[in-house]
């Protein structure tokens, strides 16, 4: 490295090497140039690496252990022989200065200012570790028999103590040497515990969707189970039962409407079908002599005129034993109302064509039914009448 160092370097004219020495008192420099800028001082800057881990003071960032810096060291004391160095070094996240020196009684770093250290030291006799032996006690060792003889029983029981727990270290350390069957069976747990997992997953999400929820499931704990088995349940009626009901309804209701109200109307159609069930309760009780007659079907018959206008229903001549006066029950003569139908107005035969009188007939009983039209006369009409309906 020195002869790399050596080669190639420029000397002047007027250097002379028994006057200057060497190219350094030359150009009177220092070897170290601006690392030994303040020499002059007792500072010499080095490159320092961070001992432990600190808290900045100025930034209160963390430094961790192994940082380095360009550090100003100094000489300020000794331990004995030993010399005692302070350093000094900026931080490199704040203008914050950080002094550190060394510590030879404990073979340490000790923080001057600027930094606080973060504490993890900790006591071997505590934590049951192997201690160094002392120098002072080394020697006794080597020189006083007794003294050893007594050390070795203190050590033979100290061993006998910690015999248990060495045994249980071992077997541990033996258990992992055959690391195949470690594996597999790490794997095995994590397979059967990842089926497991997702089980869980397609019944929360099966019950997510049946019940319409978006929040997550929480695990079903042994309490839940306590409580939802004594939680009971009833059903309402199901869609066929309610079916059936309304069905018994159907076939229990009537089929004709309710009787309407005072302020209520009906149709025609209704008046109509209630007059016929009344004309039927009342023929079912009148006795089976007496036929039901065209008044009692509320039927009228109406006479047409000559033009094909109707006109109005005209009572019948009273029978023997009757009353005078027109009553609904009497039919009317049949009258055919067609326009093509023959004037009821005969023309005046002729006498030789004239034939001979019909015979007069006979009276009717109040209870016979109406003569048939006689098929060479005009034709009647049958005409319900309405009138006594009530109309919408």
């Amino acid at each position: 490295m020195g002869e790399r160092k050596g080669v190639n370097k420029y000397y002047p004219p007027d250097f002379n090497p028994e006057k200057h020495g060497s190219l350094n008192r030359y150009h009177n420099s220092h070897p170290l140039r601006e690392r030994a800028r303040k020499l002059s001082q007792g500072i010499l800057i080095i490159r320092f690496e961070m001992p432990y881990n600190i808290w900045c003071d100025g930034c209160k960032n963390h430094i961790g252990m192994g940082v380095r810096y360009n550090a100003e060291k100094k000489k300020v004391g000794n331990y004995y022989t030993t010399p005692i160095y302070r350093f000094r070094m900026k931080c490199h996240l704040c203008v914050n200065y950080i002094e550190m020196q060394t510590d030879p009684a404990n073979c340490d770093y000790v923080i001057v200012s600027g930094a606080q250290r973060k504490e993890e030291r900790w006591d071997m006799e505590d934590n049951a570790q192997v201690l160094t032996t002392e120098h002072e006690k080394k020697e006794k060792l080597e020189t006083d028999a007794m003294f050893r003889l007594e050390h070795g029983e203190a050590d033979r029981s100290t061993l006998k103590k910690a015999l248990p727990s060495l045994s249980l270290i071992q077997e541990a350390q033996s258990a992992w040497k055959d690391d195949f069957a470690l594996n597999s069976m790490l794997r095995r747990r994590f397979r059967e515990k990842k089926k497991a997992m997702q089980e869980e997953e397609e019944r929360d999400q099966a019950l997510q969707a049946k019940a319409s929820l978006a929040i997550p499931l929480v695990p079903e704990t042994e309490d839940d189970r306590r409580l939802a088995a004594l939680l009971k349940f009833h059903t309402l009626d199901s869609y066929e039962d309610k079916q059936k009901q309304k069905r018994s309804e159907v076939i229990s209701r009537s089929w004709f409407p309710a009787t309407p109200g005072p302020g209520a109307t009906s149709s025609k159609a209704s008046s109509v079908l209630r007059k016929l069930s009344q004309a039927r309760r009342a023929a079912a009780a009148v006795p089976a002599s007496s036929p039901i007659s065209v008044g009692d079907l509320g039927i009228v018959r109406r006479r047409c005129s000559r033009d094909g206008l109707e006109t109005p229903p005209h009572p019948e001549s009273p029978r023997g034993g009757e009353a005078q006066g027109p009553t609904r029950d009497t039919p009317a003569p049949l009258q055919d109302c067609r326009p093509d139908a023959p004037s009821p107005s005969r023309p005046q035969p002729d006498p030789q064509d004239e034939a001979p009188a019909p015979e007069t007939a006979a009276p009717r009983r109040p209870g016979d039914p109406p003569e048939a039209p006689h098929p060479s006369g005009p034709s009647p009409s049958l005409v319900a009448d309405y009138s006594g309906s009530e109309s919408e």
